[in-house]
């Protein structure tokens, strides 16, 4: 795709007034991806060490909220070209004709300027070195780079989605530690089982964009393998803070439930026992479940109170 973007050129007439509404920009941003990076970020904010003001907190939040969004528009940007060919995503605002290209590259790129120069400025520089990385990592690596050449897109591409416990942590510390490493991790080996899930019963879609999604490349069965392979691995990561010595017992025991809910699943998957549109939509749907209350309990049973005692601090 090229960086001009389509109709943008200019041919001596006045461009005619957009018709987006507030509504179209805020879909942009990804609100339901947006909320997932955000909670996240919280707990790792709520999980370090030391304090921070509550103006700087909210700072942090607020700067990762607008950075998260500005990947978003980027990425629906550059991919407008296959979202219209795609069922899920072909009502956006750009392939929908609410918003023009231009103005969400520029709307994108704005907010990502703001929310890297806000957060170095007003929180540390850490914590806006590893937000500019992240929004460079799911823009440029991911959405203009992997997505569209190797069926591994969504494994390595992930990493842009793991990255804000890492941001929420350095915005109190200022510093890296293994801890939030470790929920890098988690969430890393989650984003797998959790996208080909949906890659399989949106195969078509895939294949209709042109988009080398693992079941389109691989076949359903590889994928099938592939997701309970990474479920195998994701289980004991999403235990590994209770094992360490970061969480309670509480959370040992969610990790543990959960963490079984998603193995009987992607064996299904696995196994085909239910029909396959069926099982990858049960896996797909829990493990959203699976990653909210691993990150909710985690930030209970280890700092929320911390967090509460800080900001009042």
């Amino acid at each position: 795709m090229s960086l001009i973007s389509e109709g943008a050129e200019f041919n001596g007439t006045i461009a005619e007034p957009s018709l987006a509404t507030v509504g179209d920009y805020l879909a942009l941003l990804k609100p339901r991806v947006m909320s997932l990076v955000v909670f996240t970020a919280l707990v790792g904010l709520a999980v370090a060490p030391g304090s921070i003001h509550p103006v700087t907190a909210f700072t942090a939040l607020l700067c990762i909220t607008v950075g998260a969004g500005a990947s978003g528009a980027l990425n629906m940007w550059f991919d407008a070209d296959i979202d219209r060919l795609m069922t899920r995503t072909a009502r956006r605002p750009i392939p929908g004709g609410r918003v023009q290209p231009g103005e969400a590259l520029a709307f994108g790129l704005t907010l990502s300027a703001f929310s890297v120069v806000v957060l170095g400025l007003l929180v540390n520089i850490l914590s806006a070195a590893l937000l500019a990385f992240t929004i460079f990592f799911y823009v440029v690596v991911y959405t203009m780079w992997l997505k569209r050449s190797t069926p591994q897109n969504i494994v390595i591409g992930g990493a842009a989605g793991a990255f804000p416990p890492m941001i929420g942590w350095a915005a109190v510390t200022g510093s890296m530690a293994f801890e939030p490493i470790l929920l890098f991790l988690i969430i890393f080996f989650w984003t797998p089982p959790h996208f080909w899930a949906l890659a399989i019963y949106r195969m078509e879609d895939f294949k209709r964009a042109g988009v080398p999604m693992l079941p389109v490349v691989k076949g359903e069965a590889t994928t099938r393998l592939q997701i309970l392979l990474y479920t195998l691995l994701l289980v004991p990561l999403g235990i590994a803070p209770y094992l360490l010595g970061y969480a309670g017992l509480l959370y040992a025991v969610v990790s543990v439930v959960t963490g079984l809910g998603m193995l009987i699943l992607a064996v299904q998957v696995y196994r085909e026992r239910l029909p396959s549109d069926q099982a990858c939509r049960h896996l797909f749907a829990f493990s959203i479940l699976y990653l909210f209350l691993l990150f909710a309990v985690l930030m209970v049973d280890r700092g929320w109170g911390g967090l509460i005692a800080r900001l009042a601090a």
